[in-house]
């Protein structure tokens, strides 16, 4: 690993904590913010994101196959309406490319989960960017099974 935020940058990790706090209490679903934390951690290729939010997911009592199908939402028939456009909220986002998020998925998440709740999920994926990006960058290992 190269680096250890909690001990080597303690004030960045204590604030990206409480910024953590304050996104999942705002989103308030904990499924759905656990979803969209995988998602995140798919497309950074955050191994230890990954195993850490699935795991979760498993532990709260999450179907095994809709914990893979995140990886494949836009297929797969496991999700909801609301979780779908939380999703493609996710992909653009994390992504974010050019054009940043289009208005069809902003429409489509201000309409399953208001503007405010929206808005709650951006700050859940930028916080969970965040996190995957620390974590990629310190070569952060996923736990050994």
């Amino acid at each position: 690993m190269r680096f250890d935020l909690q001990t080597d940058v303690p004030e960045a990790f204590k604030a990206v904590s409480r910024l953590e706090g304050v996104a999942q209490q705002a989103v308030g679903d904990d499924t759905l913010y656990l979803l969209v934390k995988t998602r995140a951690s798919m497309l950074n290729g955050c191994a230890f994101c990954v195993d850490m939010h699935a795991a979760h997911l498993a532990e709260g009592g999450e179907d095994w196959r809709r914990i893979v199908a995140v990886s494949t939402w836009r297929e797969s028939v496991f999700f909801t309406p609301a979780e779908r456009a939380a999703l493609a909220l996710t992909d653009e986002v994390t992504r974010l490319g050019e054009h940043g998020v289009t208005e069809a998925v902003w429409s489509d998440a201000v309409e399953h989960h208001g503007r405010e709740g929206a808005a709650h999920l951006v700050v859940a994926i930028a916080t969970i960017n965040v996190w995957n990006r620390l974590a990629v960058a310190g070569q952060k290992p996923a736990p050994a099974l």
